[in-house]
């Protein structure tokens, strides 16, 4: 394939493969493209030219029934000394927050982590898999049934902790205007909220907002 037609082709076939988190069948990327199969077969077959031919530290691979971009074999060693040192890092800010997410709220998705942080989580949820920290547990019943993560035994042993039940209360960082009994009930189970029907059900997501008001004894 040749021409701008196919550059434009492949590099939106390279973002989505670039994103994604596991291999992806020709019919997922005859979907995402809007493209039928064969042109899919093609224009990975015009990638992996295409990586090749300008030494990228990236191949592609037809593995598992789909397509996925892997590290180049030669570029090991310093992947691996890379991956290594980055296990004793102090962890970041948004590696905190995400495992935060994730600890409160499991099992959860890449896609609700992504939307409460704001930002997208991918990277940071690769590396706390790779701390050990948090792993996959299962997929969700949704549309394109994504991956769900939950927190590890590892976890627990890292805070100390018994079980998930020896989490800290979230019930102090919920609005202030939330008196202490609907705090705790709220942080329990957010579903259960007040008969007013406002929908304070996600203090959690963020704490600025204002809550329910307070009942009257």
């Amino acid at each position: 394939m040749s021409g701008t037609g196919a550059a434009v082709d492949t590099r939106a076939l390279e973002a989505v493969l670039f994103v994604s988190d596991e291999p992806l069948t020709p019919a997922v990327l005859s979907q995402a493209l809007e493209v039928d199969r064969r042109t899919v077969d093609d224009l990975c077959a015009e990638l992996q030219r295409e990586l090749a031919e300008r030494g990228s530290g990236l191949v592609l691979r037809n593995v598992a029934g789909g397509w996925r971009l892997f590290t180049d074999p030669e570029t090991q060693p310093i992947v691996e000394r890379f991956v290594l040192s980055s296990r004793q890092a102090r962890m970041t800010k948004a590696a905190l927050e995400t495992l935060a997410i994730v600890a409160y709220k499991q099992p959860v998705t890449r896609h609700q982590v992504s939307a409460i942080r704001g930002v997208n989580a991918d990277g940071v949820l690769r590396a706390l898999v790779d701390r050990g920290l948090i792993e996959e547990a299962g997929r969700d019943e949704g549309p394109g049934r994504p991956l769900l993560y939950a927190t590890t035994p590892a976890f627990l042993e890292r805070l100390g902790l018994a079980s998930l039940a020896a989490l800290p209360s979230l019930a102090p960082l919920l609005d202030a205007s939330a008196g202490p009994t609907d705090a705790a009930d709220l942080a329990a189970d957010p579903d259960d909220g007040p008969d007013d029907g406002d929908e304070a059900a996600e203090p959690v997501v963020d704490p600025d907002e204002s809550g329910p008001d307070t009942p009257e004894a």
